[in-house]
């Protein structure tokens, strides 16, 4: 199988999607994209920012313009943000445009990584780890269904986990690939 137009990394904060993905691309000789990191460059405002001023909801429908820009893109890999699948025009965008790669890490995971990242409004909270399981509890099942490969990251190194999708998406890597 050749190299597919575009692999999207869903999953939770702290599942390793820009780490992973910078990897995967690196690999495969493809671009490595961010959409947070894109909708802070277009917006130039801050993702905390951008939650504090608009909610929620305003930081969504920012993300969806983004991601209908980039998933449009060819040859990339896209690192989305953790709540991307939200809704379901996002969803219909990751599923017809490429390759979705479920990053699955355990809550407890979850929490180690990000325990230290104030970029993260959602964890901005007394209790981050209920957070993170409330967070997992309803954004799951539409990974696990938007999902064409799941793998799990928990105690893994990026190579390990960026080998593994390259054979269960049955890609080759690049010829002139970097260390």
């Amino acid at each position: 199988m050749s190299i597919p137009v575009n692999i999207f990394l869903v999953g939770p904060m702290g599942a390793g999607k820009s780490t992973i993905g910078k990897r995967l691309a690196q690999l495969l000789g493809m671009q490595f994209v961010d959409s947070d990191r894109e909708i802070e460059k277009h917006t130039g405002a801050s993702i905390p920012l951008i939650f504090e001023l608009e909610g929620e909801s305003g930081f969504r429908q920012r993300e969806s313009h983004i991601l209908d820009e980039l998933t449009q893109r060819d040859s990339v890999v896209l690192a989305t943000g953790g709540g991307s699948i939200l809704l379901p025009e996002n969803q219909q965008m990751l599923k017809n445009r490429g390759k979705v790669v479920y990053l699955l890490a355990s809550v407890a995971q979850q929490l180690l990584r990000t325990r230290r990242d104030q970029n993260r409004p959602l964890l901005q909270t007394d209790n981050p780890e209920q957070k993170l399981q409330d967070l997992f509890n309803t954004r799951d099942p539409v990974y696990r269904q938007l999902a064409d490969i799941i793998i799990d990251t928990d105690g893994r190194s990026i190579h390990s986990v960026s080998q593994e999708i390259i054979k269960r998406l049955q890609l080759k890597p690049a010829e002139k690939n970097s260390p």
